[in-house]
């Protein structure tokens, strides 16, 4: 039975737990501002103590590797990567847009109505600025049907993607994508919108599936998947 560590430092709130085959064990979160550093190696020295897990005993590092906040995906990655080391154990990395994908079909077919949105695209979108996302579509096995990258959120793009089939909107990006829907010149009644976002459960079903095909990380060329070049303003 694996024992999996979890860093997600991609958002605004931190996230870090421990499972133990399909259970998680452990959580622990933080909502301040620029503190996730010290919140993550703090926290997983006491959230092992809470559950009397020694790092030792862990047998892979998942950490997300974005896209998502700059800074927060630097911060998780280097976290993760030190302990991957240290401990000698494998790094699982785990796309945020993918984990947006599985929170929308774990939201979709709770109720067991899986057929019914068999054919529908999901969306998932994180906010960029203006009117871009970090997007990426699949499909409900999470095939990718477009890949991720930096994404304009325009009528010609979404009717495109419903030219495919009905779509489900997920992520941070949702709300300018309403705003566009809302237009009097856009008519669709084929887009589903979900406030919705994944949680500790669906990255351990995506580890899961990594750590019984060993898909693991390269230690050292494994990078964040910023999915566009960051600008730093000039001070003058």
């Amino acid at each position: 039975m694996s024992t999996l560590l979890y860093i997600d430092t991609s958002g605004p709130d931190a996230l870090i737990g421990i499972s133990q085959g399909p259970q998680i064990i452990a959580i622990k979160q933080n909502s301040v501002s620029h503190s996730h550093a010290e919140f993550v190696q703090a926290g997983i020295q006491e959230m092992c103590k809470e559950v009397n897990i020694p790092l030792t005993a862990i047998d892979a590092v998942v950490v997300t590797l974005g896209p998502g906040s700059y800074t927060g995906l630097r911060v998780g990655l280097a976290s993760a990567k030190g302990l991957a080391y240290a401990l000698n154990k494998p790094l699982i990395g785990l796309s945020t847009l993918a984990l947006l994908a599985k929170a929308a079909v774990r939201e979709l077919t709770k109720d067991g109505n899986e057929q019914t949105f068999q054919d529908h695209q999901i969306f998932s979108m994180i906010d960029a600025k203006r009117m871009e996302v970090f997007g990426g579509v699949f499909d409900l096995s999470l095939q990718t049907l477009e890949a991720e990258k930096a994404y304009i959120i325009e009528d010609s793009l979404m009717s495109r993607l419903q030219d495919r089939g009905p779509l489900v909107c997920i992520g941070s990006g949702v709300a300018k994508t309403k705003e566009l829907t809302q237009l009097p010149n856009f008519q669709s009644t084929r887009i589903i919108f979900l406030d919705h976002a994944y949680t500790l459960t669906d990255m351990l079903a995506l580890a899961l599936v990594k750590w019984g095909d060993k898909n693991f990380e390269n230690l050292a060329y494994s990078s964040p998947s910023y999915l566009k070049e960051y600008y730093l303003k000039p001070l003058i």
